[in-house]
């Protein structure tokens, strides 16, 4: 089995959600023959999805023939999904950042979410997944809102897009661990600790499962 990890947050060892999700791959690491591809989204090493990736992507779809430089831009992106498709499970671990995921993250998204690649397309069914058979894990950190919290505390609209984006290309078994509230509270390293405690427990139990 082959773990990818994608690790969405800055902070590094001071990462809730970096804790939680190297928790969880400690416990899937404990079947045999495991291996853990590590991609950090903020080492800087990812392409853009600029100019010469679509004019690329859009020579292929029309025959055109792409210039060189679209061509290399386009190797590299093949490059990261092949990275990405290879994996088995998927073990994310993101903050809420305004109410969504980091800009980091939905890059790594539009560079795999390609057709032919991610997802096919059909005139009279529509879209299909190709990336069948496999699992994600995603832990969501978030300092202040929480699920039942009041409005005024701000929205969650990162669970649902991950879950939706990854069923879209064909992973349907998809596992939420949410570690809230790390930040705003009156008992702050109480109720942080027990944010982590309640994540780590419901990680285990995914990985159970």
């Amino acid at each position: 089995m082959k773990i990818l990890q994608i690790n969405a947050s800055t902070r590094g060892p001071e990462s809730q959600s970096l804790s939680v999700a190297e928790n969880l791959i400690e416990k899937l690491k404990a079947s045999s023959g495991v291996s853990v591809d590590t991609m950090d989204l903020f080492d800087g090493s990812m392409p853009a999805f600029d100019a010469n990736a679509v004019g690329a992507k859009m020579a292929l779809f029309t025959g055109a023939e792409a210039t060189s430089e679209q061509k290399a831009t386009w190797a590299t992106v093949e490059e990261v999904f092949n990275r990405f498709a290879s994996a088995d499970v998927y073990v994310v671990n993101t903050p809420l950042w305004n109410n969504g995921i980091p800009y980091v993250l939905k890059q790594l998204i539009d560079l795999v979410t390609q057709p032919g690649w991610a997802f096919g397309f059909d005139p009279e069914n529509g879209y299909s997944g190709l990336l069948t058979g496999k699992r994600a894990f995603i832990v969501h950190a978030s300092g202040v809102y929480y699920e039942g919290i009041s409005p005024n505390f701000g929205s969650d609209f990162a669970t649902p897009y991950l879950d939706d984006w990854f069923k879209f290309i064909g992973v349907t078994e998809v596992e939420h661990i949410h570690v809230a509230p790390t930040v705003v509270n009156a008992d702050y390293p109480t109720t942080k600790a027990k944010a982590i405690t309640k994540a780590e427990a419901a990680a285990g139990a995914a990985v159970a499962a």
